[in-house]
C-alpha cells in the first residue's frame, strides 16, 4: 500500500507539470485550431536550458525564467515559418521542433544532462505544494486573460476570422500571441520537470503531443455538461488524471516500453467516450424535438 500511495504521489505531481504544459496547448489547440506541433521541441528546449544554466551555476529560478522564454522564442520560430514562410500550420511546428532538436544538443553539447544534486527551486521543502500552487498562480492569470478583451479575440479567432477582422484587429497577430504563450508555458513545464527529475534528456519531448492532447481530451470528458468549469480546470484535471492511469499502469507491471502504447489507448478510448456521449446527447435532443 504504501509503494502505491508513493506511485501516486509522484504521478500526482508530475501530473501538475504536464499540466502546465497541457494548459499552454489548450490555448492553440482548443481556441485557435491551431494544432502546433512544435511542442516536442520547446518542451526538451525549456529543460536543456534550465539544466545548462543550473550546471553553470546560475541558480534553478535563473533557469526557470529562461526556459519561458526560450519556450516563447520557439512559439516566435513556429509563427515566422506559419506566416511569413507560409508554411501549413502541421508542418510549421514539424519544422521549428526538427530545428530545436539541433538547437538543444547545441545548447547541452550533449544528449542527457545530469543536474542531480545541484539546487534546484523545490530545494529540501516537499515537490507537490510548490507545483500546487505554481499551477493554480497559471491558472488563475490565464483564467483573467482570457476574460480580457486580448483573450475574447484569441477565443474566437479559431472560430471566426472575419469576426475578429470585423472588429479592427489582425487575427494573424491573435496566432502570434498564442503560439507564444502556449510554447512559453510549454518551455515552463520543461524546466520544471528538468529541476523534478533531475535531468534533461533529448528524448523528453517524444510523443509530447500526445500527453498535451490526452490531457485536454481527458479533461474536456470530466463532467461533461457541467458549465462551471473553466478550460483551464479541466485541462489541470485532464493531465493529472492521465498520469495517474500512465502510474497505475507501470505499479500494476506494465514494461515501461509499452508507455506510450498505453497512452495511445488512453486517448482512444476517451475520444470514443466524448463520441459517445455526444451522440447521446444528439438523440436525447431529437427525440425532445419529435415530442
Amino acid at each position: 500500500m504504501t509503494a502505491l500511495l508513493s506511485s501516486m504521489g509522484a504521478s500526482i505531481e508530475i501530473g501538475l507539470i504536464f499540466a502546465i504544459l497541457a494548459m499552454g496547448y489548450m490555448l492553440t489547440y482548443k481556441f485557435l485550431k491551431y494544432y502546433d506541433l512544435s511542442l516536442e521541441g520547446t518542451y526538451p528546449l525549456g529543460a536543456f536550458l534550465t539544466a545548462v544554466i543550473i550546471q553553470k551555476g546560475l541558480g534553478p529560478y535563473l533557469g526557470i525564467i529562461g526556459s519561458i522564454v526560450a519556450g516563447g522564442l520557439g512559439g516566435c520560430l513556429t509563427y515566422f515559418f506559419y506566416k511569413k514562410v507560409k508554411v501549413d500550420p502541421l508542418l510549421s511546428g514539424i519544422l521549428t521542433l526538427t530545428i530545436l532538436y539541433s538547437i538543444n544538443l547545441r545548447v547541452g553539447g550533449v544528449s542527457n544532462i545530469p543536474i542531480a544534486g545541484s539546487p534546484s527551486i523545490f530545494g529540501d521543502l516537499p515537490k507537490w505544494p510548490i507545483l500546487l500552487v505554481l499551477t493554480i498562480l497559471i491558472k488563475l492569470v490565464i483564467d483573467y486573460y482570457l476574460r480580457s478583451e486580448a483573450g475574447y479575440l484569441l477565443k474566437i479567432t479559431g472560430n471566426n476570422r472575419k469576426l475578429v477582422k470585423q472588429l479592427g484587429k489582425n487575427p494573424d497577430g491573435m496566432i502570434m500571441i498564442g503560439l507564444i504563450l502556449s510554447n512559453a508555458l510549454i518551455g515552463l513545464s520543461g524546466g520544471l520537470m528538468a529541476n523534478y527529475q533531475g535531468f534533461a534528456d533529448i528524448q523528453m519531448g517524444t510523443a509530447m503531443i500526445v500527453t498535451g492532447l490526452a490531457s485536454i481530451i481527458i479533461g474536456d470528458t470530466i463532467m461533461k455538461s457541467s458549465d462551471k468549469l473553466r478550460d483551464s480546470s479541466r485541462a489541470i484535471m485532464g493531465a493529472i488524471v492521465y498520469r495517474i492511469i500512465s502510474g497505475l499502469a507501470i505499479y500494476l507491471g506494465l514494461n515501461p516500453n509499452d508507455l506510450k502504447l498505453i497512452t495511445a489507448l488512453i486517448v482512444i478510448v476517451f475520444i470514443s467516450y466524448n463520441n459517445y456521449l455526444s451522440k447521446r446527447k444528439y438523440n436525447r435532443m431529437v427525440n425532445n424535438a419529435r415530442d
